[in-house]
């Protein structure tokens, strides 16, 4: 019997060294892949709500203090060093003194929220007036500190929440090369997937997954052009909400699109999201895209987390993805199922065929080059342009691009303005994609479509770059700009794989009802155990 032939069949449990940490071997099985299992200290806070914290700090078990100083030790324990996830790229230096500010309020009867005293991470390519850059991960924006906060940043002051820190993500959200490591940054290095540290948490916001995942912090703030809140949400095996754009301000945050962009909730249960969703929704004059949320938002959507919110209701079925990887199939299959079971009706529809052919087009190229100049004529950066970005790079080629170049920052930079041709061509093709899912809803009279949102994570890759699993779902509501929310489905050999739920413009109420229902009937949701393949 050869090594290998011995790890798939050995059933016992034996103790290694890997990378300086102590792991525990173990198999599951003749065909289960062999993996270490980091030995991480017990964590009192283990998936813990945002409830719970609430009424840990109502009863005075805990002040919003001890649980940040509890949040910052995970950190440090366990993101730069043990399994070294590396999720977190700065901490913020007044995290506590905003606790402990937090806990002064609560003593004197003034409780803000639900996120009151609630520590949080948010992705590093939102803006924060203190004493933390915003750099979407490049060197070349690096010492870039915000005049001001971001929107949503002041709207989580305003409810009380504590800014831990800011996470990694993939440069300039995945938006720099065609040959990208998803979660890597010039800034930050790489991001690893907390599950299975050789698999790569997805972008671009890997960070926000990973740490939320990984139990660094209670809820986390992700941003979203094509799939950076769905598919790390997926990968990682946590929950993940992108709005209607419009939901939640723009402003503030290093831009790809203002067609496409929006940041959202990455929690690890739909209620979370709810409630993160609820506080930081509001008008932005800075946003006009926040005019259209008027009298379509709600302040709470914790009140649509519902058991029977799958009663009566009818789901379209993508079809094409009953085909492929067995083990997603499998999953989604049994997830169809659990649909019927809390009382939905199912239908097959095909609405990928019908999108496939808006992938090709140049809306991003030209709203990233106009969108990022506007917001480095404002910024504290070094760099003032997209053109001084590619500059900066080549010019610390070494630093900067060690394993993949800026194809996609050139191609960006090559196109005209907004008022070209082939620009409004091609954003009418996009934005079309609204009428496709609003006629197949409204034919099918379906109040949601579900689908995979991805198939396992794949391997880190640094020389080739990220490479698909066969299965994404993210496409169609990025373009159309409507809600979009993932829920742990399953896991093939320790891997996350999420349930998409989809539905029309502001209809986020329904799809936290429809998921929040499957959630609690399936609770596929696991903490990650660290692990690294040892074949």
């Amino acid at each position: 019997m050869d090594r290998r032939e011995f790890l798939l069949n050995t059933a016992g449990t034996l103790s290694v060294a890997v990378a300086g940490s102590a792991f525990d071997v173990a198999g599951s099985g003749p065909h289960a892949i062999p993996y270490a299992s980091a030995r991480v200290p017990k964590f009192d806070l283990d998936e813990i709500t945002v409830q719970e914290l609430q009424q840990k700090m109502q009863h005075g078990e805990l002040s919003s203090r001890a649980i940040t100083k509890r949040y910052l030790s995970r950190i440090a324990a366990l993101d730069k060093k043990g399994p070294a996830v590396n999720a977190v790229i700065e901490i913020n230096p007044d995290a506590l003194a905003i606790a402990a500010a937090m806990d002064e309020e609560r003593k004197a009867g003034k409780i803000r929220g639900p996120l009151h005293g609630i520590p949080i991470l948010i992705k590093d390519n939102i803006d924060s007036g203190d004493r933390m850059m915003t750099t979407a991960g490049a060197l070349a924006l690096e010492g870039n500190i915000a005049s001001k906060d971001a929107f949503i940043v002041a709207r989580l002051r305003e409810a009380g929440a504590v800014l831990l820190g800011k996470t990694n993500l993939s440069e300039w959200a995945n938006f720099r090369s065609t040959r990208s490591s998803s979660g890597w940054s010039s800034r930050g290095g790489q991001t690893k997937n907390p599950h299975v540290l050789n698999r790569n948490p997805s972008g671009s916001s890997s960070g926000t997954a990973a740490a939320v995942s990984a139990n660094f912090c209670a809820v986390s703030i992700g941003t979203e052009t094509n799939g950076s809140i769905i598919s790390p949400s997926s990968y990682c095996g946590v929950v993940g909400l992108k709005p209607t754009v419009g939901l939640w301000s723009r402003s503030g945050i290093i831009p790809i699109s203002a067609t496409q962009d929006t940041a959202g909730p990455m929690t690890r249960t739909v209620k979370d999201a709810a409630v993160l969703l609820g506080a930081l929704i509001g008008e932005d004059r800075a946003d006009p895209a926040t005019a259209a949320s008027k009298g379509k938002a709600h302040s709470d959507y914790t009140v649509f987390c519902k058991k029977d919110g799958l009663k009566g209701k009818r789901i379209g079925i993508e079809k094409s993805y009953l085909q492929g990887h067995e083990g997603v199939v499998a999953y989604y299959k049994e997830a169809i199922e659990v649909l019927k079971s809390q009382g939905a009706e199912v239908v097959e529809i095909e609405l990928l065929k019908l999108t496939r052919s808006i992938g090709s087009n140049s809306v991003l190229y030209y709203e990233f080059k106009d969108g990022v100049n506007k917001y480095l004529a404002g910024a504290n950066a070094r760099v003032k342009t997209v053109a001084e970005v590619i500059a900066f790079n080549k010019a610390n080629e070494a630093r900067a691009m060690p394993f993949f170049k800026q194809e996609i920052l050139e191609m960006s930079e090559a196109k005209g303005n907004l008022t070209e041709k082939e620009y409004i061509d091609d954003l009418a093709k996009v934005t079309g994609t609204r009428k496709i899912i609003d006629d197949m809803m409204s034919a099918n009279k379906l109040n949601a479509i579900c689908s995979p949102s991805s198939g396992p994570a794949s391997c880190i890759d640094l020389v080739n770059g990220s490479y698909s699993s066969g299965f994404s779902f993210s496409s169609p509501a990025a373009w159309a700009g409507y809600p979009h929310i993932t829920v742990p489905m399953g896991y093939i050999s320790d891997l996350p794989i999420g349930f998409s739920f989809i539905a029309g413009a502001w209809q986020e109420a329904d799809i936290i009802a429809m998921a929040y229902a499957y959630e609690q009937a399936s609770n596929k949701r696991r903490a990650p155990e660290f692990k690294l393949p040892v074949y």
